[in-house]
């Protein structure tokens, strides 16, 4: 819960790096809140519910962001996020760089998230 917290305070930060716990653990809350929020809707009523739409948009831009730093810390351009249009493959590299570690040290987006906080 902590690492979800700390990706909503950073809304629309796209500069730094992310570890991984960070993004997965945003991954996991987001795809439980999801699962929940459509059975709520097809508890309440038959047609689809505007409450899964208005949670998917408020965590959209927090989402990118995480995306984006997490990509940052082992290495990568934001703009690697893109290679997800190429099916099934692009998909499959996202994956791995999102479970890959980070790079160990600073790179040219920041110090590594690990050994910030490890040291405070």
């Amino acid at each position: 819960m902590n690492y979800y917290l700390k990706v909503l305070k950073k809304y629309a930060v796209f500069s730094g790096r992310a570890q991984r716990a960070e993004y997965w653990y945003f991954f996991l809350f987001n795809l439980i809140t999801g699962i929940v929020l459509g059975i709520v809707s097809g508890l309440i009523s038959d047609t689809k519910s505007i409450i899964g739409l208005i949670y998917a948009l408020a965590v959209l831009i927090p989402g990118l962001a995480v995306s984006i730093r997490r990509l940052h810390d082992v290495g990568k351009s934001g703009w690697m996020i893109l290679i997800n249009l190429i099916p099934l493959v692009g998909t499959i590299w996202y994956i791995v760089l999102m479970a890959t570690d980070s790079n160990p040290g600073d790179n040219e987006y920041g110090p590594n998230p690990k050994m910030a906080q490890s040291s405070a």
